[in-house]
């Protein structure tokens, strides 16, 4: 067996990142920018107002100075003359700032009549203004790889950016295998339960994403797992669920042995989790899991998350694993390293009190898991001790 660390190496060099591809702008959202952008002007193209009021020389401002209004200069309509010595523009918000004029004085401090203009409190020093280019200035890059928020599309959207270069998804495909196993809404047999297994690592993988094929249940037989894996040619990554430990009805591993795999390793010194197997068939790279529902979500987590992340090319696919206080006492740990399902609070973090790896009720009221290392000694409440965020 080997160790978590070694096999997210051998894991890693499994798969690499992906090819670039241009998307909309509208359908970037959440994707991994994959090249560094650039501003196409600057923003804004010109000194604009920042509020409404009036665009005057500011060595003419002060209070009681009367100016002549001359025009209007509004948001997509600018004043096409010149504010010249007593004149002053009627400004909105947005708007480009008049030749000859340096400063608005905001409407609340002033009185007019026709087109007579009065300041008639003291203005402030701030001239109210937004340089052109106070912004970004063209050039002006995002630089890569980032995952896009709301807000880089903002920025980019006033970069006259439409296109944007992003990492193509990753397309892994899903099998789960077993007699035991119908699809939700299904009636099961005396004998069988429901898949889910699968449904939860999509969500899982689609939330990184990726682009997920969920491929129908792979019966216990040699013909229906080839069939299944002949279903996945093309994808990035094939994950199996189940059927990779060392019963009789296993299969998986002579199967893709059969298929041409050739094997990374098999079995990690972890609870739970343990029986995971991974390697390569041709370009594609294959991870099976264990087919215990909270064993092959917790290997999601530590290895199919990211893999993907760094088939998008981020920068950082471990998320590092943080510290806080233990709320109740640990017995001492065993041989392998062991990620239990816990509940973080503002207090702290406290292990749930089943462990056992079949138990999906206890995994959705867990937001951590609590990482021990091997033989870790008891812990006691107040102890500081890692976890990581699920």
């Amino acid at each position: 067996m080997i160790t978590v660390e070694e096999a997210r190496a051998l894991l890693f060099n499994l798969v690499g990142p992906l090819p670039t591809e241009e998307v909309p702008l509208a359908q970037s959202a959440g994707r991994v920018l994959s090249q560094d952008v650039a501003a196409t002007r600057d923003q804004p193209p010109f000194a604009a107002s920042s509020m409404d009021g009036y665009a005057v020389n500011s060595d003419e401002v002060e209070l009681h100075a009367m100016f002549k209004v001359v025009g209007e200069s509004a948001a997509g309509r600018r004043y096409e003359g010149t504010a010249g010595p007593g004149q002053a523009v009627r400004i909105f918000t947005g708007a480009p700032v008049p030749e000859g004029a340096d400063f608005v004085v905001i409407q609340e401090d002033t009185t007019r009549r026709g087109d007579l203009l009065t300041i008639t409190d003291t203005p402030g020093s701030k001239n109210n203004i937004r340089p052109a280019g106070v912004d970004f200035t063209a050039g002006t890059s995002i630089a890569s790889p980032r995952l896009i928020r709301a807000e880089d599309i903002a920025l980019m959207a006033a970069m006259n950016i439409p296109r944007v270069p992003v990492s193509r998804k990753p397309v892994i495909a899903l099998i789960s295998t077993g007699d035991e196993l119908v699809m939700p809404g299904e009636q099961p047999g005396q004998d069988q339960i429901i898949a889910s297994n699968t449904f939860g690592l999509q969500a899982l993988l689609e939330g990184l994403g990726a682009s997920v094929r969920m491929l129908p249940i792979a019966r216990d037989t040699v013909s229906s797992l080839e069939t299944a894996f002949g279903l996945a040619q093309g994808v990035d990554l094939v994950v199996t669920i189940g059927g990779a430990s060392v019963g009789d009805y296993d299969l998986v591993s002579d199967v893709s042995q059969g298929l041409g795999m050739e094997r990374s390793f098999y079995k990690i010194r972890m609870r739970p989790g343990k029986p995971l197997m991974a390697g390569r068939i041709g370009d594609t790279a294959m991870v099976g899991l264990p087919g215990n529902p909270v064993s092959a979500m917790v290997c999601g987590y530590l290895f199919l998350a990211p893999m993907v992340r760094r088939m998008l090319g981020l920068d950082h696919v471990l998320p590092p694993f943080r510290t806080t206080r233990l709320c109740a006492p640990l017995p001492k740990n065993g041989p392998r390293e062991h990620y239990m399902r816990a509940v973080l609070t503002d207090a702290g973090i406290e292990a749930c009190s089943d462990q056992d790896s079949s138990l999906l009720s206890v995994l959705a009221q867990a937001n951590a898991l609590l990482v021990r290392a091997p033989n870790d000694p008891a812990r006691e409440i107040g102890e500081t001790v890692q976890y990581l965020p699920i």
